[in-house]
């Protein structure tokens, strides 16, 4: 998945919107990984890495309390100050940590941040299976 930079854009300012497929199990979420849709040589390579990475990836509590914040209204700052407010100290730097595993979830293509990635349709705040 190609994005383009977002150079001196304030990740906290932006709202994150969920792309891939998930389900709640036992209090966690499992999300699933996209079908890579690029095409050309750099399709077959991203088709092969697919093939061979996990299809589905558990979240931790942590993480689980952040997917379900990502619903396209609130920005990373917002959901930030939800996550400490449930985790409290323990997080600290809490916006810090909460946009890595944000930045991390647009590189794995989990997540897009409209304006700036394709979103299809409205699916970012309601893709949901199960």
């Amino acid at each position: 998945m190609a994005h383009e930079t977002l150079g001196n854009v304030d990740l906290l300012e932006l709202s994150p919107v969920r792309l891939a497929e998930w389900e709640e199990k036992d209090g966690r979420v499992v999300v699933r990984r996209p079908r890579p849709t690029t095409r050309g040589l750099r399709g077959l390579a991203d088709l092969i890495s697919y093939w061979l990475s996990v299809p589905r990836i558990r979240l931790d509590e942590v993480g689980s309390a952040t997917w379900l914040l990502l619903d396209g209204r609130r920005t990373v700052g917002e959901i930030a100050q939800l996550v400490r407010e449930r985790f409290g100290d323990p997080l600290e730097p809490v916006e810090e940590r909460t946009g890595i595993f944000v930045r991390t979830l647009r590189y794995q293509g989990f997540v897009a941040y409209p304006g700036w990635d394709a979103v299809p349709g409205d699916r970012g705040a309601t893709a949901h299976s199960g």
